[in-house]
């Protein structure tokens, strides 16, 4: 089974560029600072090459770790990998993946699946963590809205190009 790991970086993306739409003042941004009690001295004294250098490097961890989530042939890979002869060939094990491979390998490979599937690591991975975060800032449901459907709309995106075309 061949994966385009290039993809990895091109999902990790997504989260820049719909922040760049999704926090623009036209949009969310003026709503969001006022939630989030964000001035624009607080923002114009920060490091911006920083803060985006960092954010990709987390984005890339983002994108690496849901691909196990929304390709599901991955858990066969990590189902057999334990198992004696995984990786020979000529092994009944090898020989299994094969025809494994052979008949399901491109099963469940769209953006629509991928979509689903990051749609539900949003829903109930993401929205989870940030709302706890944001209850215990005592921030409003607002500020919970507006961040958890960024990265919900994140997840569906990125799940989306990685089952798509990785």
């Amino acid at each position: 089974m061949e994966f385009n790991w290039w993809i990895v970086p091109v999902a990790a993306l997504i989260p820049m560029a719909l922040g760049f739409v999704w926090y623009n003042e036209s949009v969310f941004g003026k709503a969001w600072m006022k939630a989030a009690e964000m001035t624009s001295e607080k923002m114009n004294g920060a490091n911006m090459m920083l803060i985006f250098g960092l954010s990709f490097v987390m984005s890339l961890l983002l994108s690496a770790g849901l691909v196990s989530s929304v390709i599901h042939q991955f858990g066969v890979i990590q189902l057999l990998s334990g198992v004696e002869g995984f990786g020979e060939e000529g092994t009944p094990v090898m020989n299994f993946f094969n025809q494994f491979v052979a008949e399901y390998g491109t099963m469940h490979r769209s953006f629509g699946h991928g979509a689903l599937h990051g749609g539900v690591v949003g829903f109930f991975l993401a929205l989870p963590v940030l709302a706890t975060n944001a209850l215990f800032e005592r921030k409003g449901g607002k500020y919970i809205l507006i961040n958890a459907g960024y990265w919900i709309v994140c997840l569906i995106l990125m799940g989306g190009v990685i089952c798509e075309f990785m």
